[in-house]
C-alpha cells in the first residue's frame, strides 16, 4: 500500500517550474522511490536465497551514475547560457558598425560596397552578381588592385535591378583562362546581436542573419576602417 500511495502521488498536479528544476525534482523523487523499492526488496527477500550484497551495490552505483549525468547536463546548460550572454555583451559594440561578410547582401537601390579578392597572378577579373534565386543578373570586369568597389545594382544593359538579396562571385583570369572563382564579401550595417542556436548571431541591415564568426572585418559607417 505504501508503494501504491507513493506511485499515486507522482500523478498529482505540480506547479510550473523551469526544466532544470523539473529535472532536479524528478531526480529527488525517483531517488526516494528507488530507496523505498530497495528497502522493500530487502525486507521481502527469500531467507534461503538472499540477494547478494554486490547486487545492491551495482544498483546503487547505476543510479548514482544517472544522477551525476543529470547534474552534469544541468551544469553544462547553465555554462552555455552564461557564455552566450557574455558573447552578446562583447558584440554590443558592433551594432551600428559595418561588417564584412560573404553572406547575401541586401540591395535597396543604394550602391553596395564589395571587397573582391583577385587570385594571385590574375591579369583581369570579372564580378558576377546573382539574385536570390541563383540567376545571374550582371557580369562586369573590375579594376585590379582596389580593396573595395561600389556595385551600383544594374544589369548588363544598365537597367536598375530590383531590391532584394544578391550574391557575388569573382572570376579571376590569366591570359584569358579562369584561374580562380571565389565569393565576394560585402559591407552591411549591423543592427542587432542575438543568441543563436550555435552561438551569437548578428543581424545585418535588411534582416540578413550571420554567425558572428563569419565576420571578417568591421569599419565605421561611411567607409573608414
Amino acid at each position: 500500500m505504501e508503494i501504491q500511495s507513493q506511485t499515486q502521488s507522482f500523478g498529482a498536479a505540480q506547479p510550473q517550474t523551469t526544466p532544470s528544476q523539473d529535472a532536479s525534482d524528478a531526480l529527488s523523487s525517483d531517488f526516494e522511490t528507488f530507496l523505498l523499492m530497495l528497502t522493500t526488496q530487502m525486507e521481502n527477500q527469500d531467507p534461503l536465497n538472499p540477494i547478494e550484497s554486490q547486487d545492491f551495490a551495482v544498483q546503487l552505483a547505476t543510479f548514482s551514475g544517472v544522477e551525476q549525468q543529470v547534474r552534469t547536463n544541468d551544469l553544462l546548460e547553465s555554462l552555455a547560457g552564461g557564455l552566450g550572454a557574455s558573447g552578446i555583451a562583447q558584440l554590443a559594440g558592433w551594432v551600428g558598425m559595418e561588417a564584412r561578410t560573404t553572406a547575401p547582401a541586401m540591395f535597396d537601390g543604394a550602391p553596395l560596397t564589395l571587397a573582391p579578392e583577385v587570385a594571385p597572378g590574375a591579369d583581369s577579373a570579372v564580378l558576377v552578381a546573382r539574385n536570390a534565386f541563383g540567376l545571374e543578373v550582371s557580369r562586369q570586369e573590375i579594376p585590379l588592385g582596389q580593396p573595395t568597389i561600389e556595385w551600383a545594382g544594374t544589369a548588363q544593359n544598365a537597367t536598375p535591378l530590383e531590391s532584394g538579396q544578391y550574391n557575388f562571385t569573382l572570376e579571376s583570369f590569366s591570359a584569358g583562362e579562369v584561374i580562380g572563382v571565389s565569393p565576394v564579401a560585402s559591407y552591411a550595417r549591423v543592427t542587432e546581436a542575438r543568441q543563436g542556436l550555435n552561438g551569437v548571431d548578428i543581424v545585418l541591415a535588411g534582416g540578413v542573419i550571420v554567425p558572428s564568426e563569419q565576420v571578417t572585418a568591421l569599419r565605421e559607417p561611411g567607409g573608414s576602417l
